[in-house]
């Protein structure tokens, strides 16, 4: 089980360069449209200041972050949910995502021409989430068309599966994001197979040039946009923090500095995606290594046992529980033991973050 990210936008708005910033995988960037023609899959490493904390404690062989998946797809214009461009490919890469990384255009460039021929981001949000719309639009009506059939036959269950899809395709028509309706948990129930785009968690990435970032109207446009929608912004150096990947962590850092900023946007991108996500991390001790492990908030301990191995899942007994804060502050595993502050918990434990846990199981016979 992962987390995956897919990285939209018009083609020339730099997602390619973001997603080399964020990987270091030089995908190919070009001046033309569609340049990304397959999409580009990179496995970042989550930033995770405990698990480093843990390494220096503990002094394991090997620390090993939990990771977060981006994809990097081809460019969306105006028409793509009728196939125009690369359309129809662009919005099946997508569909398997968990969230979506809209990447917005906040810079000028001679060399790299804007392909709706000006700069207007706000322009260019509309465009993109247009063809989301009118593709998920697409996607219920062929389902409703079926379901109605069944409904007019009397199928209880299809009747009420039309009437939540129904909801959903009313949101699309007067503009709103589907995942901003109130629905039921069994109206949620009944849009989970139809795999819609704009039930996905979502938020934008400004990518700015070094004068854009400091107070360019573009991008002022955008974080007014943002706040009005209540949609998470992200600003990145796009072509800068590229380059940067390629200097050693303390000259990077000292460049970063003398820009007034602390951390590199790529860092700050991957920590809002894995909190929109709504994820929870847990620790392993193992032997030589500390790992973090990454779950969806409310998770029992026997699913959080089956992300380090499916047979820890289906022989869960029972789960050993010390808390982050108690092992810094004591120092060991045993002197948290000793304290009486190793809880020991069964299958109705819901993982917490930060928690280190030891999953004790019969192997299968």
């Amino acid at each position: 089980m992962g987390w995956r990210c897919g990285i939209i936008g018009l083609p020339n708005a730099g997602k390619s360069t973001i997603f080399n910033a964020l990987t270091a995988a030089q995908a190919e960037v070009a001046a033309y449209p569609f340049c990304t023609v397959s999409p580009n899959t990179g496995v970042v490493p989550v930033p995770d200041a405990r698990l480093q904390v843990l390494g220096e404690l503990l002094k394991p062989e090997r620390l090993t972050p939990t990771t977060i998946e981006f994809v990097d797809v081809a460019g969306l214009i105006a028409g793509a949910s009728q196939g125009e461009g690369l359309g129809n490919r662009f919005l099946a890469d997508i569909r398997d995502t968990d969230l979506l990384v809209h990447v917005v255009r906040c810079f000028d460039s001679p060399t790299c021409p804007h392909p709706l021929g000006s700069l207007d981001p706000v322009r260019d949000v509309e465009v993109v989430e247009t063809e989301l719309f009118l593709a998920d639009l697409e996607v219920l009506g062929r389902q409703m068309t079926k379901l109605e059939k069944r409904a007019r036959s009397g199928d209880k269950a299809a009747a009420r599966s039309l009437a939540s899809l129904a909801k959903a395709e009313a949101a699309l028509n007067r503009g709103q994001w589907v995942r901003d309706l109130p629905l039921s948990a069994a109206e949620w129930e009944d849009l989970a197979p139809v795999a819609l785009l704009t039930v996905k968690p979502y938020l934008f990435v400004a990518n700015l040039s070094e004068e854009e970032f400091r107070g360019g109207a573009a991008y002022r446009a955008l974080q007014e946009l943002a706040e009005a929608r209540g949609v998470p912004l992200v600003p990145i150096l796009g072509d800068l923090e590229a380059e940067l990947m390629e200097l050693p962590e303390a000259e990077r850092r000292e460049f970063l500095e003398s820009l007034g900023l602390k951390e590199p946007g790529v860092r700050r991108l991957i920590a809002e995606s894995y909190r929109l996500l709504n994820l929870v991390t847990f620790y392993t001790i193992v032997g030589p290594e500390v790992r973090a492990w990454t779950v969806p908030a409310g998770t029992p301990a026997p699913k959080a046992a089956g992300r380090v191995h499916s047979d820890m899942e289906r022989g869960f007994i029972k789960a050993e529980v010390m808390r982050y804060e108690d092992l810094v502050r004591l120092g060991s595993p045993a002197r948290v033991r000793e304290a009486g502050l190793l809880m020991v918990e069964g299958r109705d434990h819901v993982v917490q973050d930060g928690e280190i846990l030891q999953f004790r199981f019969q192997r299968p016979g």
